[in-house]
């Protein structure tokens, strides 16, 4: 059969880090069967095993990511009878290869919904493996790379039915007496602390939101008292002044910031953690000074 390059690039998310040879070894792997294909990493510091956070970072990036074929592998269920999977989005300009494990799912979603799906069950486009705890080498790499090449979707197994694909955990915010609970999702390098919360959610609540900002305490059975702060929301980093602000990121996603500084470092909260958005009264929208409540916090992991 003749086939022609179908897909010039290979878009790479991982769990795996740097540190090891398995990001070095699954490139060299394409590079071998797809020596035409460019891989760009979108990351490989995926905290160990988190498909949630795998699943949002893949989710944010996906509207950006150049069309071909998207490789992401957050796998801690590798070897077991979970599924490899190949996923055709837009009508074939796409393909997200990985474990159906709810790691593709958000961003399938984001890139329009799934078409065809494949279990990835043919093995003559694997690679032989002396043990089945590198599913990215020996299965997700090759098979990228193969797309790549121009073999079709329905070669690589046995086709099934996208709508039986595992979903994504998607964590939405819920309004509860007049307030919207959300959680920080994402922590990036800098101390930033994403919420699941975008500016038109709280729109109701004015120029200045009362944030609320509490988690539970590792390993102790209480919550700690929560800071609650009156922050006004704006769009730069400049326009925090001194303290915490509450910014319109770069994801149109509301976040916790400091200029210059770490939100998560300075509020002591980090993923997963609950954050309650209300209308501020007029006094404390004079402030932004932290003030301790009684309030009890549960945790939402």
């Amino acid at each position: 059969m003749l086939m022609t390059n179908k897909y010039s690039s290979i878009s790479f998310l991982s769990d795996y880090g740097t540190r090891d040879e398995f990001v070095g070894v699954v490139k060299s792997v394409i590079y071998e069967i797809a020596p035409h294909c460019r891989v760009i990493d979108l990351t490989h510091e995926i905290e160990p095993f988190d498909v949630r956070a795998g699943s949002l970072s893949l989710a944010r990036a996906v509207s950006y990511v150049a069309s071909g074929v998207v490789l992401a592998v957050v796998d801690p269920g590798v070897g077991s009878p979970r599924r490899a999977v190949a996923v055709e989005v837009a009508d074939g300009k796409g393909v997200f290869v990985g474990p159906d494990n709810g790691l593709l799912a958000m961003a399938i979603a984001l890139a329009g919904g799934a078409g065809r799906a494949v279990c990835l069950t043919n093995t003559d486009y694997h690679l032989d493996a002396p043990g089945e705890t590198f599913a990215g080498r020996d299965i997700f790499g090759p098979v990228a790379a193969h797309l790549c090449n121009g073999v079709d979707l329905s070669e690589l197994g046995e086709m099934i039915d996208p709508a039986l694909l595992l979903p994504g955990v998607v964590p939405l915010p819920r309004e509860e007496k007049g307030a919207l609970h959300g959680e920080v999702t994402w922590v990036d390098r800098f101390g930033n602390c994403q919420l699941n919360v975008g500016p038109d959610e709280v729109a109701d609540f004015g120029d200045v939101v009362r944030v609320e900002i509490g988690s539970l305490m590792s390993g102790a059975s209480a919550t700690r008292e929560p800071v609650v702060r009156a922050l006004k929301i704006v769009r730069s980093y400049d326009q925090i002044g001194s303290g915490i602000g509450l910014v319109i990121d770069s994801y149109g996603m509301l976040s916790l910031c400091v200029d210059r500084g770490s939100a998560a470092t300075e509020l002591q909260i980090g993923q997963g953690d609950l954050v309650v958005l209300s209308r501020s009264s007029d006094s404390a929208a004079q402030t932004n000074i932290s003030i301790t409540t009684a309030v009890k916090i549960s945790p939402t992991r």
